[in-house]
């Protein structure tokens, strides 16, 4: 059963609705937000069972992985930004010049508005909560909007947040791409969207209008780097896990392999039985292995499999949506799986046979939101001076978006801005400098006809 679709004039009304509840001052009190994270906090640790049961239905994402890579997340976000709220936004003083005697100095920190939150439905829980986080803690408002693919998640999640805040608070609108359109229309104080670069561009070009600032998390062929000193156990294990979470549908997912002629043929036969290792001999039974969202991207996945010669699994059932994780070898660097973002659990592999050889790909391709390498910390240096993209791990994949003390964004196409920890709380804020003057003492120095210049200038 799909969603009904939220009608444009109920639009209209919630975001009239919060832009007076923010005017009145209402998200202001530290006291109020810490008090709305709380709340969201035993909402979720109730709703814990309805979220990871709509899970199961949409993505077929277990219990285990549901709480790991979506509850767990949220909740600790909530924790972290519920321990240090208090110290990011307190004014914060800042060293005044002797030419501005006898005048100080300070920043305050303000929640920016209204903001309005677009998730996307391959992790629906977890990318449409942990930003909401940041905007309560910064005293925002929000519009959430989830992802009509996942419908029973959001359906979950409309409950949940309908149980917990006023729709002038926390609101959530329901349907497709034309109630993006609708709700594009209006004017925000910022906007967070998560999602393709494709529909990056459209949530620009509606923020331009009012020139809005925008959060923009996407996504990229994020390249994964096996080098010919690398531990191909090791590297093998933690690259089978990182394209078998989700069933390779995360943003940061190896999306391909650059691996060192030397060790390819070692890292195939690993990654056999790494596969095999995480998902049992027929990875279909498996509880752990998600499905593919749609036919449509099924069907985009699946297209993929031509593209070079199956290594290493290639069995997929449409019925069913699922598609083996499957390795890819002789693929050419433009064959379209080498093009957009595979979203899904197939690893081409292209070979390479010096260090500076796979920088020169990475580099020439558009900025990923996630790099890996494998290998030895001392060429690892030298491939993140020689490249760009948003996170990195060296010798591991995924992690970097675990620690909440790390900025997690993109660059370049891969997005823009990023949040996480004390980086949600900013993201959602203005820092507004503050001078003030006292009244005791009005020198005369800057006003005309500038009296004692010379000895100005020797102190400007």
């Amino acid at each position: 059963m799909g969603l009904e679709n939220t009608p444009a004039e109920i639009i209209e009304r919630t975001v009239a609705a919060q832009k007076e509840y923010f005017a009145s001052g209402a998200t202001l009190d530290l006291t109020v937000r810490k008090h709305a994270l709380r709340r969201l906090e035993n909402a979720i640790r109730k709703w814990e069972k309805p979220l990871a049961d709509a899970l199961m239905a949409d993505l077929h994402k277990s219990y285990e992985e549901a709480y790991m890579t979506e509850l767990s997340i949220v909740l600790g976000e909530i924790r972290n930004q519920l321990r240090h709220l208090s110290r990011w936004a307190a004014p914060q003083r800042r060293p005044t010049p002797l030419k501005m005697f006898p005048s100080s100095s300070r920043i305050e920190v303000e929640p920016l508005g209204v903001a309005l939150i677009i998730s996307p439905w391959n992790y629906p829980v977890q990318l449409l909560l942990n930003p909401l986080v940041g905007a309560l803690a910064a005293g925002c408002t929000a519009v959430l909007k989830p992802s009509p693919y996942t419908p029973n998640v959001a359906r979950a999640i409309e409950g949940m947040i309908g149980e917990v805040f006023e729709s002038r608070h926390v609101a959530v609108v329901q349907g497709n791409r034309d109630v993006n359109t609708a709700l594009l229309r209006e004017r925000y104080d910022i906007i967070f969207f998560t999602g393709s670069p494709s529909l990056g561009h459209t949530v620009m070009k509606a923020a331009a209008e009012h020139l809005t600032p925008v959060v923009l998390e996407l996504g990229g062929k994020s390249p994964c780097i096996v080098d010919c000193d690398a531990k191909i156990g090791l590297a093998a294990r933690r690259i089978a896990w990182g394209k078998c979470l989700n069933a390779g549908q995360t943003c940061i997912a190896p999306d391909y392999i650059l691996v060192h002629r030397s060790v390819k043929a070692k890292l195939v036969e690993a990654l056999r039985r790494e596969f095999r290792s995480l998902l049992g001999k027929k990875p279909a039974k498996s509880r752990h292995f998600v499905r593919i969202v749609s036919d449509r991207a099924f069907d985009r996945v699946v297209g993929y499999l031509s593209d070079g010669d199956i290594v290493v699994g290639g069995a997929y059932s449409k019925e069913e949506r699922f598609i083996e994780p499957t390795v890819l070898d002789n693929v050419s660097p433009d064959a379209p799986v080498m093009q957009e973002e595979i979203f899904g659990p197939i690893l081409p592999m292209i070979e390479f046979d010096t260090t500076e050889e796979a920088i020169k790909f990475v580099s020439s391709r558009e900025r990923p939101l996630a790099l890996y390498y494998f290998g030895s910390e001392q060429r690892a240096v030298k491939v993140l001076r020689g490249t760009w993209s948003g996170g990195a791990c060296i010798n591991d994949t995924i992690m970097h978006i675990v620690n909440e003390n790390l900025p997690f964004g993109g660059v370049g196409n891969s997005g823009m801005s990023s949040y996480h920890g004390q980086e949600s709380f900013n993201v959602f804020s203005h820092r507004r400098a503050v001078v003030t003057t006292p009244t005791w003492i009005d020198l005369p120095f800057r006003y005309m006809p500038y009296r004692f210049f010379r000895l100005i200038k020797r102190i400007l």
